[in-house]
Protein backbone atom coordinates (compact mmCIF):
# COMPACT_ATOMS: atom_id res chain seq x y z
CA UNK A 1 0.00 0.00 0.00
CA UNK A 2 1.54 3.17 -0.79
CA UNK A 3 0.95 6.68 0.91
CA UNK A 4 2.46 9.85 -0.34
CA UNK A 5 3.29 12.65 1.98
CA UNK A 6 4.63 16.70 1.48
CA UNK A 7 7.28 18.60 3.42
CA UNK A 8 5.91 21.25 5.83
CA UNK A 9 8.28 23.66 7.11
CA UNK A 10 11.80 22.53 7.71
CA UNK A 11 13.70 19.85 9.02
CA UNK A 12 12.76 20.41 13.23
CA UNK A 13 16.20 21.55 15.36
CA UNK A 14 16.74 19.33 17.99
CA UNK A 15 15.08 21.63 21.63
CA UNK A 16 17.82 22.29 24.07
CA UNK A 17 15.96 20.21 26.63
CA UNK A 18 16.83 17.09 24.47
CA UNK A 19 20.19 18.09 24.38
CA UNK A 20 21.05 18.31 27.64
CA UNK A 21 19.20 14.85 28.74
CA UNK A 22 21.40 13.16 26.01
CA UNK A 23 24.71 15.26 27.72
CA UNK A 24 23.07 13.90 31.05
CA UNK A 25 22.87 10.09 29.80
CA UNK A 26 25.86 9.81 27.36
CA UNK A 27 28.64 9.22 30.11
CA UNK A 28 26.42 6.67 32.15
CA UNK A 29 25.05 5.03 28.71
CA UNK A 30 26.28 1.38 29.54
CA UNK A 31 25.18 0.91 32.88
CA UNK A 32 21.43 0.96 31.67
CA UNK A 33 21.57 0.30 27.70
CA UNK A 34 18.02 -1.20 27.34
CA UNK A 35 16.19 1.76 29.27
CA UNK A 36 18.66 4.34 27.77
CA UNK A 37 17.23 3.36 24.20
CA UNK A 38 13.60 3.49 25.01
CA UNK A 39 14.01 6.91 26.71
CA UNK A 40 15.99 7.80 23.35
CA UNK A 41 13.52 6.49 20.69
CA UNK A 42 10.40 8.30 23.22
CA UNK A 43 11.91 11.61 23.18
CA UNK A 44 13.19 11.80 19.42
CA UNK A 45 10.00 10.64 18.60
CA UNK A 46 8.36 13.62 19.57
CA UNK A 47 10.43 15.48 17.81
CA UNK A 48 10.63 13.89 14.45
CA UNK A 49 6.65 13.75 14.44
CA UNK A 50 7.21 17.43 13.18
CA UNK A 51 9.50 16.29 10.44
CA UNK A 52 9.30 16.66 6.53
CA UNK A 53 8.29 13.22 5.12
CA UNK A 54 8.81 13.97 1.71
CA UNK A 55 8.18 10.98 -0.82
CA UNK A 56 6.24 7.94 -1.59
CA UNK A 57 6.25 4.86 0.80
CA UNK A 58 5.67 1.23 0.12
CA UNK A 59 5.06 -0.61 2.88
CA UNK A 60 5.83 -4.62 3.73
CA UNK A 61 6.75 -5.83 0.14
CA UNK A 62 7.88 -9.51 1.08
CA UNK A 63 11.36 -10.54 -0.08
CA UNK A 64 10.94 -13.99 1.28
CA UNK A 65 8.88 -16.54 3.24
CA UNK A 66 8.99 -15.62 6.48
CA UNK A 67 6.80 -12.94 7.73
CA UNK A 68 9.62 -10.91 9.19
CA UNK A 69 11.10 -11.12 5.48
CA UNK A 70 9.51 -7.71 4.17
CA UNK A 71 10.44 -4.34 3.41
CA UNK A 72 9.76 -0.42 3.14
CA UNK A 73 9.89 1.51 -0.42
CA UNK A 74 10.80 5.08 0.66
CA UNK A 75 10.84 7.11 -2.89
CA UNK A 76 11.90 10.65 -3.48
CA UNK A 77 8.99 11.90 -5.31
CA UNK A 78 8.76 12.49 -9.18
CA UNK A 79 11.16 9.52 -8.88
CA UNK A 80 11.74 8.25 -12.54
CA UNK A 81 12.46 4.48 -12.92
CA UNK A 82 16.05 3.36 -12.71
CA UNK A 83 17.50 6.89 -11.53
CA UNK A 84 18.16 7.15 -7.90
CA UNK A 85 20.48 5.79 -5.92
CA UNK A 86 19.44 3.56 -3.46
CA UNK A 87 20.22 2.66 0.50
CA UNK A 88 18.84 -0.63 2.25
CA UNK A 89 19.11 0.83 6.25
CA UNK A 90 19.17 -2.66 8.28
CA UNK A 91 17.79 -1.39 11.96
CA UNK A 92 19.59 -3.10 15.12
CA UNK A 93 18.40 -4.80 18.50
CA UNK A 94 20.98 -6.72 19.61
CA UNK A 95 20.31 -9.53 17.61
CA UNK A 96 17.18 -10.64 19.77
CA UNK A 97 14.42 -7.46 19.29
CA UNK A 98 13.95 -4.77 16.93
CA UNK A 99 11.63 -3.47 14.16
CA UNK A 100 12.41 -1.70 11.21
CA UNK A 101 9.71 0.59 12.75
CA UNK A 102 11.09 1.01 16.14
CA UNK A 103 7.91 3.74 16.73
CA UNK A 104 5.76 5.47 14.55
CA UNK A 105 8.70 7.78 13.40
CA UNK A 106 11.73 5.83 14.38
CA UNK A 107 13.39 3.85 11.92
CA UNK A 108 11.25 6.01 9.52
CA UNK A 109 12.93 9.29 9.70
CA UNK A 110 16.34 7.61 8.24
CA UNK A 111 14.13 6.50 4.86
CA UNK A 112 12.68 9.89 4.93
CA UNK A 113 15.33 11.69 5.49
CA UNK A 114 17.44 9.89 2.12
CA UNK A 115 13.58 10.49 -0.33
CA UNK A 116 14.39 13.88 0.64
CA UNK A 117 17.23 14.55 -0.56
CA UNK A 118 16.59 12.31 -3.67
CA UNK A 119 17.67 8.79 -2.53
CA UNK A 120 15.68 5.85 -2.45
CA UNK A 121 15.23 4.28 0.73
CA UNK A 122 14.98 0.64 1.61
CA UNK A 123 13.77 -0.27 5.17
CA UNK A 124 14.52 -3.85 5.70
CA UNK A 125 13.13 -6.07 8.63
CA UNK A 126 15.00 -9.54 9.44
CA UNK A 127 14.38 -12.93 11.48
CA UNK A 128 15.73 -12.72 15.08
CA UNK A 129 17.34 -14.83 17.82
CA UNK A 130 16.84 -17.21 19.08
CA UNK A 131 13.91 -18.39 16.54
CA UNK A 132 17.13 -17.88 13.89
CA UNK A 133 20.59 -17.92 14.55
CA UNK A 134 24.20 -17.93 12.72
CA UNK A 135 23.93 -17.23 9.92
CA UNK A 136 20.51 -16.12 9.66
CA UNK A 137 20.59 -12.81 9.61
CA UNK A 138 23.07 -13.15 7.14
CA UNK A 139 21.15 -14.61 4.93
CA UNK A 140 18.50 -12.21 5.32
CA UNK A 141 20.71 -9.69 4.23
CA UNK A 142 21.57 -11.24 1.12
CA UNK A 143 18.05 -12.24 0.35
CA UNK A 144 16.78 -8.46 0.83
CA UNK A 145 19.51 -7.41 -1.63
CA UNK A 146 18.88 -9.95 -3.76
CA UNK A 147 15.04 -8.53 -3.76
CA UNK A 148 16.14 -4.91 -3.92
CA UNK A 149 18.67 -5.86 -7.28
CA UNK A 150 15.86 -7.70 -8.74
CA UNK A 151 12.47 -5.10 -8.30
CA UNK A 152 13.80 -1.44 -7.11
CA UNK A 153 14.07 0.17 -10.67
CA UNK A 154 10.35 -0.42 -10.83
CA UNK A 155 10.26 2.20 -7.88
CA UNK A 156 12.68 4.61 -9.27
CA UNK A 157 16.04 2.94 -7.74
CA UNK A 158 19.12 2.38 -9.78
CA UNK A 159 20.32 -1.79 -9.12
CA UNK A 160 23.85 -0.95 -9.71
CA UNK A 161 23.99 1.90 -7.65
CA UNK A 162 22.88 -0.16 -4.34
CA UNK A 163 24.01 1.16 -0.49
CA UNK A 164 23.83 -1.34 2.21
CA UNK A 165 23.72 0.57 5.84
CA UNK A 166 23.35 -0.64 9.17
CA UNK A 167 23.04 0.34 12.78
CA UNK A 168 24.63 -2.38 15.59
CA UNK A 169 23.07 -5.64 15.26
CA UNK A 170 21.69 -4.54 11.84
CA UNK A 171 25.36 -3.51 10.70
CA UNK A 172 26.56 -6.96 12.19
CA UNK A 173 24.57 -8.58 9.54
CA UNK A 174 25.38 -6.15 6.86
CA UNK A 175 28.75 -5.93 6.99
CA UNK A 176 29.28 -9.86 7.40
CA UNK A 177 27.52 -10.32 4.29
CA UNK A 178 29.38 -7.25 2.51
CA UNK A 179 32.95 -8.74 3.20
CA UNK A 180 31.65 -12.40 3.82
CA UNK A 181 32.48 -13.63 -0.08
CA UNK A 182 31.15 -17.00 0.75
CA UNK A 183 27.37 -15.18 0.99
CA UNK A 184 27.62 -13.54 -2.57
CA UNK A 185 26.00 -14.40 -5.73
CA UNK A 186 28.09 -14.93 -8.42
CA UNK A 187 29.79 -11.48 -8.90
CA UNK A 188 29.86 -10.08 -6.00
CA UNK A 189 28.23 -8.67 -3.10
CA UNK A 190 25.84 -6.88 -5.53
CA UNK A 191 26.37 -3.48 -3.43
CA UNK A 192 27.63 -0.37 -4.46
CA UNK A 193 29.06 0.88 -0.73
CA UNK A 194 28.86 -0.28 2.86
CA UNK A 195 27.61 2.39 5.76
CA UNK A 196 28.53 1.19 9.31
CA UNK A 197 27.12 3.25 12.18
CA UNK A 198 27.91 1.77 15.50
CA UNK A 199 28.09 -1.94 14.39
CA UNK A 200 28.69 -4.77 16.26
CA UNK A 201 31.21 -6.02 13.66
CA UNK A 202 33.06 -8.24 16.36
CA UNK A 203 30.86 -10.71 18.10
CA UNK A 204 32.26 -11.53 21.29
CA UNK A 205 30.44 -12.07 24.86
CA UNK A 206 32.89 -10.57 27.35
CA UNK A 207 31.99 -9.89 30.67
CA UNK A 208 32.22 -5.90 29.24
CA UNK A 209 29.46 -6.08 26.92
CA UNK A 210 26.32 -5.94 28.81
CA UNK A 211 24.58 -7.61 25.63
CA UNK A 212 26.84 -10.59 25.93
CA UNK A 213 23.53 -12.73 26.42
CA UNK A 214 22.05 -11.43 23.66
CA UNK A 215 25.14 -11.89 21.22
CA UNK A 216 25.02 -15.47 22.45
CA UNK A 217 21.37 -16.38 21.85
CA UNK A 218 22.64 -15.35 18.09
CA UNK A 219 26.13 -16.42 17.42
CA UNK A 220 26.16 -19.27 19.94
CA UNK A 221 28.80 -19.33 22.76
CA UNK A 222 31.55 -21.32 20.54
CA UNK A 223 34.55 -18.87 20.17
CA UNK A 224 35.36 -19.92 17.02
CA UNK A 225 31.50 -19.46 15.59
CA UNK A 226 32.11 -16.36 17.18
CA UNK A 227 35.31 -15.76 14.78
CA UNK A 228 33.81 -16.87 12.04
CA UNK A 229 30.37 -14.28 11.99
CA UNK A 230 32.77 -11.20 12.91
CA UNK A 231 32.86 -9.23 10.04
CA UNK A 232 36.04 -7.67 10.65
CA UNK A 233 38.03 -11.00 10.01
CA UNK A 234 36.75 -11.54 6.14
CA UNK A 235 38.07 -7.69 5.32
CA UNK A 236 40.36 -7.97 2.51
CA UNK A 237 42.34 -5.25 -0.09
CA UNK A 238 38.62 -6.01 -2.23
CA UNK A 239 36.30 -5.44 0.03
CA UNK A 240 33.58 -3.03 -0.57
CA UNK A 241 34.02 0.81 -0.39
CA UNK A 242 32.94 1.21 3.68
CA UNK A 243 31.87 4.46 5.52
CA UNK A 244 32.15 3.83 8.91
CA UNK A 245 30.00 5.73 11.96
CA UNK A 246 30.12 6.04 15.61
CA UNK A 247 28.72 7.85 18.86
CA UNK A 248 30.44 9.28 21.57
CA UNK A 249 28.47 7.56 24.24
CA UNK A 250 28.13 4.16 22.58
CA UNK A 251 26.97 0.15 24.27
CA UNK A 252 30.02 -0.52 25.49
CA UNK A 253 32.82 -1.87 23.05
CA UNK A 254 31.07 -1.23 19.80
CA UNK A 255 33.58 1.91 19.16
CA UNK A 256 36.20 -0.32 19.55
CA UNK A 257 34.73 -2.89 17.10
CA UNK A 258 33.99 -0.02 14.88
CA UNK A 259 38.13 1.71 15.54
CA UNK A 260 39.01 -2.27 14.37
CA UNK A 261 37.15 -2.13 11.29
CA UNK A 262 38.52 1.30 10.59
CA UNK A 263 42.20 -0.19 10.69
CA UNK A 264 41.54 -3.37 8.97
CA UNK A 265 40.23 -1.45 6.13
CA UNK A 266 43.21 0.56 5.87
CA UNK A 267 45.70 -2.15 6.79
CA UNK A 268 44.25 -4.29 3.70
CA UNK A 269 43.78 -1.81 1.20
CA UNK A 270 46.11 1.05 1.87
CA UNK A 271 43.78 4.10 2.39
CA UNK A 272 41.77 5.26 5.26
CA UNK A 273 37.72 4.33 4.85
CA UNK A 274 35.51 7.15 5.66
CA UNK A 275 35.16 7.76 9.55
CA UNK A 276 32.72 10.30 11.33
CA UNK A 277 32.73 10.12 15.21
CA UNK A 278 29.51 12.17 16.45
CA UNK A 279 30.29 13.66 19.64
CA UNK A 280 27.16 14.31 21.87
CA UNK A 281 25.22 11.84 20.55
CA UNK A 282 24.42 7.99 22.00
CA UNK A 283 24.03 4.72 20.62
CA UNK A 284 20.45 5.53 19.60
CA UNK A 285 20.67 9.31 18.97
CA UNK A 286 23.22 8.34 15.79
CA UNK A 287 20.19 7.09 13.80
CA UNK A 288 17.49 8.72 15.87
CA UNK A 289 18.49 12.54 14.61
CA UNK A 290 18.16 12.16 10.93
CA UNK A 291 15.42 14.08 9.16
CA UNK A 292 16.57 16.61 12.26
CA UNK A 293 17.69 19.65 11.28
CA UNK A 294 21.02 18.03 12.42
CA UNK A 295 22.39 16.61 9.34
CA UNK A 296 26.28 16.05 9.13
CA UNK A 297 26.06 12.27 9.26
CA UNK A 298 23.35 12.35 6.57
CA UNK A 299 25.58 14.56 4.53
CA UNK A 300 28.39 12.81 5.08
CA UNK A 301 26.64 9.29 3.72
CA UNK A 302 25.46 11.84 0.62
CA UNK A 303 29.59 12.73 -0.37
CA UNK A 304 30.38 8.76 0.44
CA UNK A 305 27.79 7.69 -1.95
CA UNK A 306 28.47 10.45 -4.87
CA UNK A 307 32.18 9.85 -4.48
CA UNK A 308 32.68 6.26 -3.43
CA UNK A 309 35.03 7.22 -0.15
Amino acid sequence: MASEADSVGSAPALPESLLQLMAQIGPQWGNNVQANVRLMVEKFSEVLALAPKTGQATRNLAYGGHPRHVLDVYAPLDSAAGANPVVIFVHGGAFVDGDKDRSAEVYSNVCWYFARHGVLAVNLEFRLAPETTYPGGTDDIAAGVAWVRTHIAKHGGDPLRVFLMGHSAGAAHAAHYAYDRSFHPPGGPGIAGLIVVSGRVRAENSASNPNAKRVEAYYGVDAARMESGSAVNHVTAESVATMIAMAEFENPLLDVHCAELFYRLSSATGRAPRLVWMAGHNHTSIVAHFNTAEDRLGREILAFMRSGR
